[in-house]
């Protein structure tokens, strides 16, 4: 599965909101997702452009693995893999015990919504901002979504410049001072 996403950080999510209201978006509610990053200890991530994360939210936990970016869409697209465990807290143990390092802690409120194929986000991010994230999942590699992307943009009102980081990277460049 490749998920291609556009990410743009935005002064405000209320117009955005009221555009996918107006829009008759399905709205799939607000979550509080709690991201724990890590590292593993046979390689940087940082250097592999990978990830690796634990995602808690109200009522369960997803281990996630991002592969390395592909710049073919020209927004950002990467490899993604889940599955819910049973228990995060074991899972980090767990990790911990092969020598896995926690990197960095994200928090966010996610609103998420549903519009033709796309997935939309609206994300309220600690130490970040707010930003919109459409997002449009494709099995087939050779399937070009940023058409469909770049349309939904512009009948949502998401425009400026499109972030190929992720809030892990974002959040890592602000401690560092970037």
């Amino acid at each position: 599965m490749l998920e291609v996403e556009l990410k743009v950080k935005i002064p405000s999510l209320d117009p955005v909101r009221d555009r996918l209201k107006e829009k008759n978006a399905q709205f799939f509610g607000r979550v509080h997702e709690h991201d724990i990053y890590y590292n593993a200890p046979h390689r940087d991530f940082g250097v592999t452009d990978e990830a690796v994360r634990v995602r808690y939210t109200d009522d369960h936990a997803v281990v996630t693995y991002k592969g390395p970016k592909i710049k073919k869409f020209g927004l950002k697209a990467r490899e993604e893999l889940n599955f819910a465990v049973e228990c995060g807290k074991t899972f980090e143990t767990m990790l911990d015990r092969l020598g896995f390092l926690k990197t960095l802690e994200v928090n966010k409120w996610r609103e998420n919504y549903k519009l033709e194929a796309a997935s939309i986000c609206l994300d309220s991010v600690d130490g970040l901002g707010t930003f919109a994230e459409i997002e449009v999942i494709t099995e087939n590699e050779n399937d070009n979504p940023t058409a469909v992307i770049e349309k939904i943009a512009r009948e949502i009102g998401v425009v400026g410049e499109p972030l190929l980081e992720s809030y892990l990277e974002l959040l890592l460049a602000k401690k560092a001072g970037h």
